[in-house]
């Protein structure tokens, strides 16, 4: 057991009220959060932002079992959903792959009559244990960030999503605090930015 206790998370907010101050969403997956450091420091740089509430899907349910209209709620009053996780095997965890699954679903996500999400904005936001480096033809991942996040895009896409560049953290592991703080600041003014961005595009 480490001897300090894990850092304090934002609290998780039910579905936000639609007003001009509530119109973000973060959607948060780590199944070990616990033994996380670049995650919770990115929460706490979030939440600073109080159109930014967070859905903490390990915390909602740690039953695996994902309440449908509460997500379904959240994302249809938010105008831009940023998808927060630790990048897994090229992925992201199970349980957010899982309340893509059961939340996105036709009629509502898309396909006949499946126009909530039409115009709102999809983002992806996670670290990486690799450089950036790292992540591209000559590197030893291959493939680019970019690359890897087609399957998101293409959601994205198909959803009449608007689709932006993910925020990445690299090198996750190896970050010292001067570093980690500095990645924060720049998480947060990212959310700032593209947060005005997508409500200036709607309306």
């Amino acid at each position: 057991m480490p001897d300090t206790a894990p850092p304090e998370l934002p609290a998780v907010t039910e579905p936000p009220a639609f007003t001009p101050s509530a119109r973000g969403l973060i959607v948060f997956a780590h199944p070990a959060l616990e033994k996380a450091r670049v995650a919770p420091e990115m929460l706490k740089a979030a939440s600073a932002l109080p159109y930014f509430p967070v859905r903490d899907l390990y915390q909602l349910y740690p039953d695996l079992t994902v309440d449908v209209l509460a997500e379904q709620v959240a994302m249809a009053v938010s105008d831009i959903v940023v998808l927060q996780f630790p990048l897994y095997w090229y992925s992201v965890p199970s349980l957010l792959k899982e309340w893509l699954d059961l939340v996105w679903v036709p009629g509502w996500a898309y396909g006949k009559d499946g126009k909530v999400l039409h115009g709102k904005t999809l983002a992806c936001a996670f670290s990486a244990g690799g450089s950036n480096e790292a992540y591209g033809p000559e590197g030893t991942n291959r493939f680019t960030i970019e690359e890897l996040m087609r399957p998101w895009e293409q959601t994205a896409a198909l959803c009449g999503m608007r689709w932006i560049p993910p925020f990445v953290v690299h090198n996750a592991g190896d970050l010292d605090a001067a570093a980690l703080d500095e990645e924060c600041r720049r998480y947060r003014q990212w959310l700032e930015a593209e947060a005005a961005a997508s409500i200036r595009g709607r309306g």
